[in-house]
């Protein structure tokens, strides 16, 4: 089996993606050291070509990206030239938003003679099967769970987003770019529904329509749970192979103890 590396950002993903590994390399974005993981290797942007040789080097042939990254703040003096002849095409990418920008970060990738993967791939384990666990599902949260896929999928389309809420038919909030924790922060502080009785709401999460898999899959965990319950909402519902859970036994549990749902969708 080739050695992999973990191209890793902030966040618990890329320790639990170790877990599941062989021996990787951990080679962590500066700035953005991931969580109860100690990186091996840390480099900036602006020497990617130099460190995409050193990864060849190590017998790295395949790579895989985990964690949180926001843009980083270049330092022109760091370029080498190798790279800096690749700004042009980033910076073209980031036009264009972030799947953009990822696509281009995967084609460097795959130029330089790394074999992409996604963490469906090397990872199953860190994806529930398909099912509902937890309280269940009424009629209204399979209503609420429809009508925020297709403002999920309508969002994806212009790359905004990868969440939404909705409760009695109405979208509460969707996710931007601050992200999913401060958008159910948003419904539990200012979210009112039409009728107190009834259906408490859904947080819906996927992948982007025609979002590349191997990069940037949503991930929810125990604080997802929490924030959910604080928001009032009676669960949350997602496509199983699109949507990474961690700490799955915790979870479950939680799911239990504070009577939501988890809709792992088919």
């Amino acid at each position: 089996m080739s050695r992999i590396t973990i191209i890793s950002g902030a966040g618990r993903l890329p320790a639990a993606l170790a877990a599941e590994l062989d021996a990787p390399l951990i080679c962590a974005l500066d700035g953005f050291a991931p969580e109860g993981l100690e990186p091996d290797v840390t480099f900036r942007v602006e020497r990617l070509v130099p460190f995409l040789r050193d990864l060849t080097d190590r017998g790295v042939e395949r790579v895989i990206f985990a964690g949180a990254v926001s843009r980083p703040r270049l330092d022109p003096s760091l370029f080498d030239m190798g790279t800096a002849q690749m700004v042009p095409r980033l910076l073209a990418a980031m036009q264009g938003g972030d799947d953009a920008t990822l696509r281009v970060v995967i084609a460097l990738f795959e130029e330089a003679g790394f074999d992409v993967v996604g963490v469906p791939d090397v990872a199953p384990g860190l994806f529930l099967a398909p099912g509902v666990y937890g309280a269940t599902v009424s009629d209204a949260d399979q209503a609420d769970a429809t009508r925020a896929a297709a403002i999920v999928a309508a969002l994806g389309s212009v790359d905004v987003g990868q969440g939404a809420v909705v409760a009695q038919g109405l979208c509460l909030a969707v996710e931007t770019l601050p992200g999913t924790d401060q958008m159910l922060d948003f419904v539990a502080r200012t979210a009112r529904r039409p009728n107190p009785a009834g259906a408490r709401g859904v947080f819906f999460k996927s992948a982007k329509p025609g979002q590349d898999r191997r990069i940037d899959l949503p991930t929810i965990g125990p604080e997802t749970l929490a924030r959910a319950h604080a928001a009032g909402l009676a669960g949350i519902a997602f496509p199983a192979r699109d949507v990474i859970v961690l700490d799955q036994k915790t979870v479950l549990q939680d799911a239990e103890r504070l009577g939501l749902f988890l809709w792992a969708q088919p």
